[in-house]
């Protein structure tokens, strides 16, 4: 089984989300932001970014009276391991399904079908 530091919550992932646009934030930064899309607390998003820093998405450093925030790993890092473990954990850890289900679903347009098998004939085959 993957670690649990691996996964992230929904609230989780829009922190992040909103660190990596910012590249560093405070406590109070991130609550701002969040509060223009939805209701939530201050001590919320307090504790679920002390949350991240202990899983190891986020790391803090001191900046007066406050903590200011950066993310440990790279945005395409932290997606790419979450993709990883869902393909894992829903698909057995075969990614067909998964695809097949987004072209069925139209979840895909032609421009990234194109892009998909545009990066399929860059792929070396394996011996």
């Amino acid at each position: 089984m993957k670690p649990k530091a691996r996964t992230l919550t929904e609230q989780e992932l829009e922190i992040m989300k909103v660190v990596w646009e910012r590249q560093t934030a405070t406590v109070r930064e991130v609550y701002e932001i969040l509060r223009e899309r939805k209701t939530v607390a201050y001590t919320t998003v307090m504790t679920m970014m002390n949350i991240l820093e202990t899983k190891g998405h986020l790391v803090k450093r001191p900046e007066g009276r406050a903590y200011v925030y950066a993310p440990a790993h790279a945005r395409k890092q932290v997606i790419s391991g979450l993709v990883e473990d869902f393909v894992d954990r829903v698909f057995d850890g075969s990614a067909q399904p998964l695809v097949l289900s987004l072209v069925r679903e139209r979840k895909l347009s032609r421009a990234d079908l194109e892009e998909i098998s545009r990066l399929i004939e860059e792929t070396p085959e394996e011996p």
